[in-house]
């Protein structure tokens, strides 16, 4: 049929002629090369779409796959890599780690990964631009995301868990043992599992009939060091908590450090809930109610997406949800009346 030419039939010269660009720049474009004005790029990547181009996949495989996330030194990223490595291998892909800090760009880190070659890219938590997107879909190299800060959208493989349960289960396992002035440590606010997880808590709370007090809500980076200054403050608030949900497991270590310092007992007097349920979470004195997140499953998710996609170019889902599960320890006990 005249005017029905499918997605295999336009040529680069067409989409070239109809941009008002060169042939090569329009090929830079699909190699995700970096030397092409932005918009420019922008308006050569839309009329691909348009048209249907299909970009050639004979780009040499690596066997190899790229993981960027911002720090290694912690359990939770522990499990993130044991998950990742160990289902990758077990595609026969090699994962190569990079550490990519919040504050670092993206396009170094991408523009070195565009010159030796990758079959797909996973990132943790730290998301991906749209122009950085844009130039890995060029080179036909996919991307999955692992704990997303944010919302990636539908055309985003990514991978995460559901944060707003655990928020509840935590504080209603709580309020269930007779708590209404429970403080929260949540994580930064920019970070959506954090707000997620925040969320759920103050659902809970005014679900039950009890206000949130503004006092004891206070965010805090997911290390140790934020949790013990944050669960200082509300401990010394003149009305304290006897409770306190806290954003993660190292937060809690934290806390538990604020509350030896000031003679408070864990759990006589404070009860203490944790998230992520780290290794280590057990063996704290005393051992430590978490809200589990199935971090190395999460991961092993992540790369099943990936490989998929690596292999056959399928990406649904979109978006896998993996549920968080509360496990029940000795640092929370009925409220002392």
């Amino acid at each position: 049929m005249p005017g029905s030419a499918g997605p295999r039939t336009v040529t680069l010269a067409a989409i070239a002629a109809e941009a008002g660009v060169s042939v090569p720049t329009v090929s830079k474009v699909l190699n995700g090369r970096h030397d092409v004005a932005a918009l420019t790029r922008a308006r050569v990547e839309e009329l691909l779409s348009h048209h249907g181009y299909l970009r050639s996949r004979t780009r040499q495989a690596t066997g190899l796959i790229d993981l960027a996330i911002d720090n290694l030194a912690t359990p939770w990223a522990e499990e993130i890599l044991r998950g990742a490595v160990e289902t990758a291998e077990s595609a026969d892909f090699s994962v190569a780690v990079s550490i990519l800090p919040y504050a670092q760009p993206w396009t170094p880190w991408i523009d070195r990964i565009l010159r030796r070659g990758s079959d797909g890219i996973a990132a943790v938590v730290k998301q991906l631009g749209r122009s950085d997107l844009r130039r890995l879909r060029a080179a036909a190299i996919p991307h999955v995301a692992v704990d997303p800060m944010g919302d990636c959208g539908p055309e985003t493989l990514s991978v995460g868990v559901t944060n707003w349960q655990g928020g509840f289960d935590a504080t209603r396992h709580l309020l269930d043992l007779g708590h209404s002035r429970i403080a929260a440590i949540s994580g930064p606010t920019v970070v959506e599992s954090a707000r997620a997880r925040l969320a759920g808590f103050r659902y809970a709370i005014e679900a039950a009939g009890h206000a949130v007090d503004p006092a004891l809500v206070t965010p805090a980076l997911f290390t140790r060091e934020e949790g013990q200054a944050a669960a200082g403050r509300v401990l010394d608030h003149p009305h304290p908590p006897t409770a306190i949900v806290t954003g993660n497991d190292e937060q809690a270590i934290g806390a538990y450090q604020a509350a030896h310092a000031r003679g408070v007992r864990i759990p006589d007097d404070l009860s203490v809930v944790g998230f992520d349920d780290i290794p280590i979470s057990q063996w704290l004195d005393p051992p430590l109610t978490t809200v589990r997140q199935p971090l190395a499953a999460m991961a092993a998710a992540a790369m099943r997406m990936l490989v998929r996609q690596i292999a056959v170019g399928a990406s649904e889902p979109s978006r896998m949800e993996l549920a968080t599960t509360l496990v029940v320890r000795q640092s929370t006990a009925p409220l002392r009346r």
